[in-house]
């Protein structure tokens, strides 16, 4: 009995420690493109400026497509195969797509692999928080899931280092890197209470579609992917487009999306940090989320109406600072996670923050029809705010689950 401990705690550092690194590679692929896309553009023959701007929201929607049917995928296979099964099975494909990035000479190609590696990307984050989940005790799985999001946020900081040495050879190593993390699957052991629901007969697992035959499943569900869209407003148009917004502000210096995307993720790091251990220390994932909105709400109102004229160096503090407001990421994630039965989570944590990302692909056209009706800035304010109303309206709708227990399935 004595050594059954030991073991358990090797266990349950194993999950977190796996799931967090994956969630490295993870993130330095999926912001990668975001650093390199002007570099890499103009590398394929794209120089105009707005020809860059079109081309990029072209391979951004590819990617966020990507994540949508992906999300789908690897939701059903993690509650019908494992966890284990997508969390490295999703690690593989996206390691595989961005080595192949690093060789592509058209548009066409860079546009498929995006897709591709889009799929690969929507799998790790749900299938990582859905085990630690699963594998702590529910008093202190918010800190498992917190130090998930920590190290994993960090990724981002890397990919901007290594961009620095060409966008091509920042491709192949986070290729390279997704690869050496398979090497680390044989020190973690599946969920238990995935286990046990495998092992029993007629309980439906990964059922996609039952999410949408219940109301009440349907409601919980919706109001999820609300919390997680205003985060990919500030990623996916703020900062992804800072050198276009960098101009409509009169910034005195030039604006790089590089830079804007490090210390947005470098501020995410200290978000993710903080949001997980309020919702700790206040027993209460709802209320350190609607905090966090409101603190993003502040500072996305900040970055268009405050900045004008202002310095590029007041811009990246800015970038920073909006950076910690939306450092909510797996908070949202997490809640997400403990809604739902053992037989539904993995694929409402794996659709859930791939949905929130994807819903980029109908922001972008929004934002385009937005800023074509009030102007750029505007737009753009609109937008933000639309996003981050239906956001604090979920919140305060949605069930607490700080200290549920998640043993337990869906009828």
């Amino acid at each position: 009995m004595q050594a059954s401990h030991p073991t358990k705690n090797t266990v349950f550092t194993a999950a977190v420690i796996v799931a967090a690194l994956g969630y490295f590679v993870d993130i330095y692929d999926l912001i990668l493109f975001s650093i390199v896309r002007v570099e890499s553009l103009k590398t394929l023959g794209i120089t105009a400026p707005a020809e860059v701007t079109n081309q990029g929201l072209f391979l951004i929607n590819m990617q966020m497509g990507g994540m949508l049917l992906g999300g789908i995928l690897w939701g059903i296979l993690g509650d019908k195969k494992g966890r284990l099964s997508v969390l490295f099975g999703s690690i593989l494909l996206y390691s595989l797509a961005n080595i192949a990035n690093g060789f592509v000479t058209t548009i066409d190609q860079y546009a498929w692999l995006r897709l591709i590696a889009g799929i690969g990307l929507a799998g790790e984050l749900g299938a990582g928080i859905t085990l630690v989940s699963e594998s702590l005790p529910k008093e202190k799985r918010g800190y498992g899931t917190m130090i998930v999001a920590t190290i994993g946020v960090s990724g981002a900081l890397l990919a901007y280092w290594v961009a620095k040495f060409g966008w091509r050879n920042a491709y192949f190593v986070g290729g390279g890197l997704g690869l050496l993390l398979l090497l680390l699957r044989v020190s973690v052991l599946e969920s238990g209470m995935f286990q046990q629901v495998q092992a029993q007969t007629g309980v439906s697992r990964g059922n996609f579609l039952s999410l949408f035959t219940n109301a009440t499943r349907l409601g919980k569900y919706l109001r999820i992917l609300l919390i997680g869209v205003p985060l990919w407003f500030v990623v996916g148009i703020l900062v992804t487009l800072a050198p276009e917004f960098g101009r409509e502000l009169g910034i005195t210096g030039e604006v790089t999306a590089g830079l804007a995307v490090f210390w947005c993720y470098f501020g995410l790091v200290f978000g993710d940090f903080l949001s997980g251990a309020l919702s700790q220390v206040w027993h209460s994932r709802n209320k350190a989320l609607l905090v966090f909105l409101g603190f993003c709400a502040a500072m996305v109102a900040t970055y268009l109406i405050m900045l004008r004229g202002a310095t590029p160096t007041q811009f990246y503090t800015v970038c920073f600072v909006l950076g910690i407001s939306v450092g909510f990421w797996a908070l949202f994630v997490t809640v997400a996670a403990e809604q739902f039965g053992t037989n539904l989570r993995a694929t409402v944590a794996t659709t859930a923050p791939n949905f929130a990302r994807g819903a980029v692909v109908g922001l972008v056209p929004a934002f385009k029809y937005l800023s074509e009706q009030w102007g750029f800035l505007t737009g753009a304010l609109a937008l933000g705010g639309i996003t981050l109303v239906l956001a604090v309206w979920a919140v305060r709708t949605l069930p607490e689950t700080y200290g549920k227990d998640l043993d337990y399935v869906e009828e």
